[in-house]
Order: structure tokens, then C-alpha cells, then sequence
């Protein structure tokens, strides 16, 4: 991640939490007391979110330090420590709880999505991709979780490729309507994927030029089915209620990606503590 990717967020985090100050930190501590601390994986987690971590104290104070004793995407066990910030106590009291939230979401969606890649069979070509089923304004640092536990991302946001719905095809008529809409008023570097819930969908996408056909909420036998009949003419996506179980049997099914929403919306907090020497 870049920092201009993030810099608004947390800005705005510390805005919410520090707008009028931190009265417990400011009464109790000394502005001269310095201090240590560790962010501790309490859990076995995937580490994500350091620069994020890092800056947030950054923020608060120039000559807080970091240290990071991980890679981002790294497997941890239990009682591992992650990174270390040095500095002024009363700065890193102030950005403590900020900063956790930021790498438990994020550690947190790291390693619920090494979990679904880790379901995949040996070998497999698949991809597992996550949607935009973002928590708002926090995208940016989901979608890098997501890959940091070696999934894909989906596209960014509704400018970023053609993806036809049920409604895009109840309003424009027919599949057939929509995606040739689509072929003639987007940009010609714009992929164009098209969702059906039935192999008559899939003929008929396949047939008005799609590049990519999303299976939506189709049983494994009939994904297989929907292989077979694409013949490797565009990408096939399955998506729709995707569960950890479904992910090999879907894999070995021959799709080319599996859609899952609940890498992100789903994704518990990881349990991770700051602790002050």
C-alpha cells in the first residue's frame, strides 16, 4: 500500500477518537515519560496493516519510532510480536486503540482469506476473490488484507469494469439487451461481465460477446455443466452464498474464480494486543 492510499482514513480514525483530546492519558502521565510497546498476535493470524500501525502514531507524533518484526502476508503464532513503536507514552497511549482497530480488521480478513485460499485443492488455477462488500471508507485497507492472505481482489469500484446484475437485466430487457448495450457504449478497455442464474443465461451471455460470466447461487453439478458448455470461451466465475466447504468441490468443478463476500463482510477481528513495557 501507498500512504496516500490510507492517509484520509486514518486521519480521519484519530479525528474521531481524539477530538477533544484524551483526558485519561493527559491526567495521569507525564509529558516526559517515554515508553515501549508491542502489538502481540494473542491468536495464530496472518500479519497485516504495519504501515497503517506505523502511521497512525506517525501522525500523532514525529518522533514516536516503529519497528516491524513480520512481513506483511507472514503466518504467525501465538504471543509473536509484530511491531514495536518507541517514543513519548502520552503519544502512543493516544493512538493505541486506533491503531489495534485498523490491524485487527485487517489481520483479521488476512487470515480469513488465507483460511479460503488454504480450502483450494493442490494445484488449482483458481482464484479466490473477494467483492465489494466493504465496510464503508475502509476499502483500500480490506482489499489489501485480502491480498496480503493471498486471495484476489474483484473489481475496486463501479468504474473499474462492467458487471451486469439481475436488475442491469431487468432494466435493460434481456441479457442479450444489456451486454450488447454494454459492448457499444463502454470503454473498449473494459472487460464485461455478465451474472445469469441458469445455463440458458450462460448460452445467452456467451452468445451477445461477455467476457466473463458470473454463476450466481448454482449448485456444483450445474457449475460443472456450465464448464462444459463455455468451453473455455470466457472466464466463469461462481459466487452467490459461497461457503468454506464449496471451495475445493467448486475448484475441482473447472471454474476460473470463486467470488466470496465474506472475506471481508464476515471476517472476525483478529485478537491482537499492545503491550507497554
Amino acid at each position: 500500500m501507498i500512504p496516500i492510499s490510507f492517509e484520509a482514513i486514518v486521519d480521519l480514525a484519530l479525528a474521531e477518537d481524539l477530538s477533544a483530546g484524551d483526558v485519561t492519558t493527559e491526567s495521569c502521565i507525564a509529558p516526559d515519560t517515554r515508553a515501549v510497546a508491542h502489538a502481540v498476535a494473542r491468536k495464530p493470524i496472518v500479519a497485516c496493516g504495519g504501515p497503517v500501525f506505523a502511521r497512525v502514531f506517525a501522525k500523532l507524533d514525529s518522533t514516536v519510532t516503529f519497528e516491524a518484526h513480520v512481513a506483511e502476508g507472514a503466518s504467525v503464532e501465538w504471543g509473536t510480536r509484530l511491531w514495536t513503536v518507541r517514543g513519548p507514552a502520552r503519544s502512543i497511549l493516544m493512538g493505541e486503540r486506533t491503531a489495534l482497530n485498523f490491524v485487527q480488521r485487517m489481520c483479521g480478513i488476512a487470515t480469513n482469506a488465507r483460511t479460503y485460499v488454504s480450502a483450494l485443492p493442490q494445484g488449482s488455477r483458481t482464484r479466490i476473490t473477494d467483492t465489494r462488500k466493504t465496510t464503508p471508507g475502509l476499502r483500500a485497507l480490506e482489499r489489501y488484507a485480502v491480498r496480503c492472505g493471498g486471495a484476489h481482489n474483484h473489481r475496486d469500484n463501479l468504474g473499474s469494469a462492467v458487471l451486469i446484475k439481475d436488475n442491469h437485466i431487468e432494466a435493460a430487457g434481456s441479457i442479450s439487451d444489456a451486454v450488447g448495450r454494454a459492448k457499444e457504449n463502454a470503454p473498449h478497455t473494459t472487460k464485461i461481465e455478465c451474472e445469469v442464474e441458469s445455463l440458458e443465461g450462460l448460452d445467452e451471455a456467451i452468445a451477445a460477446g461477455a467476457d466473463i460470466v458470473l454463476l450466481d447461487n448454482m449448485d456444483t453439478v450445474t457449475v460443472k455443466e456450465a464448464v462444459a458448455r463455455a468451453k473455455g470461451r470466457v472466464i466463469l466465475e461462481a459466487s452467490g452464498g459461497i461457503t468454506l466447504e464449496r471451495v475445493r468441490e467448486l475448484a475441482a468443478a473447472g471454474v476460473d474464480a470463486i467470488s466470496v463476500g465474506a472475506l471481508t463482510h464476515s471476517a472476525p477481528a483478529a485478537d491482537i494486543g499492545l503491550d507497554f513495557e
